[in-house]
């Protein structure tokens, strides 16, 4: 087996590797532990000295950290619709036709892909009233996407195993 050899940032000491994975998991050799005064001092150069601007709707720019967790719920809420339009056009093209039941497969993935059409749309004013209520203060309002979706899916969830199980 041969050995891997690079040069590491640190001296560059030439490492092997058993000790690349000890110095890459050694997390105060690559980068300074976050509850340290060193990172503080780091996080508040990138993120507390920059100037608070103003929002077009009032109050303060949040958080650079908030701001982009706001944004990657976004972004989780819309790969979700895509899989739900996805999986709605997986059974109207690869599952095989119900028995006695012909229009099964639409009655099936109709929902999915209506629900994947308008999740983006509602990701998107979550994730504007998410930004708003951060920039005023305010808590954050729940939501009511995660409701619409556990009832969409469980009732496509009980028609399938009515359209499987139920003879017709």
């Amino acid at each position: 087996m041969k050995a891997w050899w690079f040069k590491w940032r640190k001296g560059q000491k030439v490492v092997r590797g058993w000790e690349r994975l000890a110095v890459r998991c050694d997390s105060r050799a690559i980068r300074p532990d976050p509850w340290t005064a060193d990172s503080r001092q780091l996080s508040s150069d990138y993120m507390g000295n920059v100037q608070q601007e103003q929002a077009k709707d009032g109050g303060s720019e949040p958080d650079v950290r908030f701001t982009f967790a706001n944004e990657r719920t976004f972004l989780a809420w819309s790969r979700t619709a895509l899989a739900l339009v996805i999986a709605g056009l997986a059974i109207v093209q690869v599952l095989p036709p119900f028995a006695g039941l012909p229009g099964g497969r639409r009655m099936l993935a109709l929902p999915l892909i209506v629900l994947g059409a308008l999740l983006p749309g509602g990701a998107y004013l979550e994730w504007r009233r998410n930004q708003r209520a951060m920039r005023h203060g305010r808590r954050l309002p729940r939501s009511s996407l995660p409701r619409v979706l556990v009832i969409v899916v469980t009732v496509v969830a009980l028609a399938a195993t009515a359209f499987v199980v139920l003879p017709v």
